[in-house]
């Protein structure tokens, strides 16, 4: 019944032109030819004449530790061979751990520990105040990727389902943001250097996304961050001037 599910997701895909080689980034049919009684074998790209998608026979640890290094091969097995759907609920998530972060940093700087209940509600208004402002900065910092592709290379993102793809692969890549919880729970002496290797690291995988979604050289995908950087500290200072702790 596995094989056979997997055949009909397999069949699918391959109809609506899904699959990509993970090598040279061509198009590909199919990822395996099914010969029945449990016999699989991985289809080969006719382009470069390696195996289509080599992670399909291997452990998700495995591909996990190897998108963590950032490998282009791994991404692309992610985003185009794979019906991953949590990008909606991941951002989510890494929202709310980079809200409580800042909650958390903004009670750290408040003396005031009454328990009235006013200071209470006050206090939670904050946490959905940070929150609020979290998902701005990200909205806005993808604008400025999506504005600066669009400007230097309109013919990538011709379509809606263009669009949608290079959302997905910018969200999915931004699973850096989990880190931040532990860093904040295990604090020590060295918790602003982590945040910074954190935002790095966000940054580096955000950067090999774009890469690999549109195909791009390293150039571009780092230009397009840069101007999602600056649209993104726009916002924060436009929330400072306001008197608003970010």
């Amino acid at each position: 019944e596995a094989l056979t599910g997997r055949g009909v997701l397999s069949r699918a895909m391959a109809a609506l032109g899904a699959y990509r080689c993970i090598e040279c980034n061509r198009e590909a049919a199919e990822l395996y030819r099914d010969y029945q009684r449990g016999v699989l074998r991985i289809s080969i790209c006719k382009s470069c004449q390696k195996p289509v998608d080599k992670y399909i026979e291997y452990d998700p640890v495995i591909i996990l530790i190897n998108a963590i290094l950032c490998k282009a091969q791994a991404y692309r097995h992610i985003l185009f061979n794979t019906k991953i759907n949590i990008h909606g609920k991941l951002c989510i998530f890494c929202l709310l751990c980079e809200a409580y972060l800042r909650w958390l940093q903004l009670q750290d700087s408040s003396q005031n520990t009454d328990p009235d209940d006013l200071i209470r509600y006050a206090k939670e208004w904050d946490f959905y105040r940070m929150f609020g402002i979290a998902s701005l900065e990200q909205t806005s910092f993808l604008v400025g990727i999506f504005i600066t592709l669009w400007w230097m290379r309109p013919e990538m993102l011709k379509t809606k389902s263009d669009f949608i793809l290079l959302l997905k692969a910018l969200l999915l890549s931004s699973y850096g943001k989990l880190l931040l919880i532990p860093a904040v729970i295990w604090e020590h002496d060295y918790t602003p250097l982590c945040l910074a290797f954190i935002k790095v690291f966000v940054l580096i995988s955000n950067s090999q996304a774009i890469r690999v979604t549109l195909n791009l050289n390293r150039m571009l995908p780092w230009l397009a961050i840069l101007f999602g950087l600056i649209l993104e500290n726009g916002v924060v200072y436009l929330f400072q001037k306001m008197g608003w702790d970010v």
